[in-house]
């Protein structure tokens, strides 16, 4: 059977005393005499009461609750990042309400209205997929809520963003692939409107013209991060004329289908085709062969957005400027772009 929770009333009650000065004795105010104090707190005590946090804070306007955004928990990249956050958001006294977009441009509005109806004091979000027109996101910078975009970003949008530099290490993986003697490079690549995605390719391209290596158009394909479009999209690359003997994917979540659909029709992972991702996700390591992958500093990323948020929940006044924090990342080699290590 559950139990009631005490109540101040309760409390006021059994020693015959008003409700405000039960308040007034548990917050040790001076007005209260001392006997009437430590009858208070015993009683209390011998009641086990416990006060009402949620309603303390709503006094106050202050929930101690973060909105946190994000495309699907189902990628390990979002969800290892979410442990972060929250690690992060509890260690400064905050709670999160979390909430997917599964990757819906609609679905992110709602969790939007949502969240704000759950009165959360700021956002961190990651945009989805489909996401193109940012007046959801704008709404919320005109009234100067605190927010901060986190991986998945827009350009224009008024907001502190953490963030990697997608650029340089796209350039980084491609330039390892061309040092392991790739020259027909292609790239699987995200959804063009995607930012991340955009940035990758020119990081790409970047490496090929540094390298004096063509950019050839029917060798970057755009995938839209399901397992089924991964697939597709691999044999698209597979029924070309010419196959790259270098290929760059946008994700590991896209690379393991790329990687299973190129066994089945018998391309030799490096020998034939040497193959680097992003993410460094735990089944990266364990493919046969091993996935080179890009990795990033979750936790450094989770504390960031977090650091950045709490920045403007504790501003008096005005907001503190916008700030981007750029991290680095470590291009993690294995044996699918090894082609030199071959004997």
């Amino acid at each position: 059977m559950k139990s009631t929770p005490v109540t101040l009333k309760a409390i006021a009650r059994e020693l015959n005393i008003s409700l405000s000065t039960v308040s007034r004795a548990l917050r040790g105010m001076p007005e209260v005499h001392a006997d009437t104090r430590a009858a208070v707190h015993r009683l209390a005590a011998e009641l086990d009461y416990q006060p009402n946090q949620l309603a303390t804070n709503l006094a106050h306007s202050r929930t101690k609750t973060i909105g946190v955004l994000m495309p699907s928990l189902s990628y390990h990249f979002y969800s290892a990042l979410l442990s972060s956050i929250e690690d992060a958001a509890m260690l400064a006294g905050y709670s999160v309400l979390v909430c997917q977009s599964n990757e819906s441009h609609l679905r992110e509005i709602t969790n939007i209205q949502n969240l704000m109806r759950s009165q959360v004091e700021g956002f961190l979000i990651a945009l989805s997929r489909d996401t193109s027109s940012y007046e959801h996101i704008e709404r919320l910078t005109r009234k100067n809520f605190p927010l901060v975009l986190f991986d998945r970003c827009a350009d224009g949008i008024a907001a502190s963003k953490v963030i990697i530099d997608n650029e340089a290490a796209a350039f980084n993986a491609t330039e390892h692939l061309i040092e392991q003697g790739c020259q027909r490079i292609g790239f699987l690549a995200g959804p063009p409107n995607l930012l991340i995605s955009s940035q990758r390719v020119a990081g790409y391209q970047a490496a090929l013209a540094r390298h004096g290596l063509p950019a050839r158009r029917e060798h970057l394909l755009h995938c839209d991060f399901t397992q089924e479009d991964a697939i597709a999209q691999t044999q698209k690359l597979l029924s070309q004329r010419q196959l790259p003997d270098g290929l760059l994917v946008v994700s590991d979540r896209v690379a393991f289908p790329a990687m299973y659909t190129l066994k089945q029709r018998g391309v030799r992972i490096p020998q034939d085709l040497a193959i680097a991702s992003f993410n460094n996700e735990p089944f990266a390591a364990l493919q046969t062969p091993g996935l080179t992958s890009v990795s990033q500093p979750l936790p450094e990323m989770g504390i960031e957005t977090v650091r950045l948020l709490l920045r403007q929940l504790d501003a008096d006044h005005e907001q503190p400027p916008l700030e981007t924090k750029v991290l680095g990342t470590q291009l993690v080699i294995r044996e699918s772009s090894l082609r030199n290590a071959l004997p």
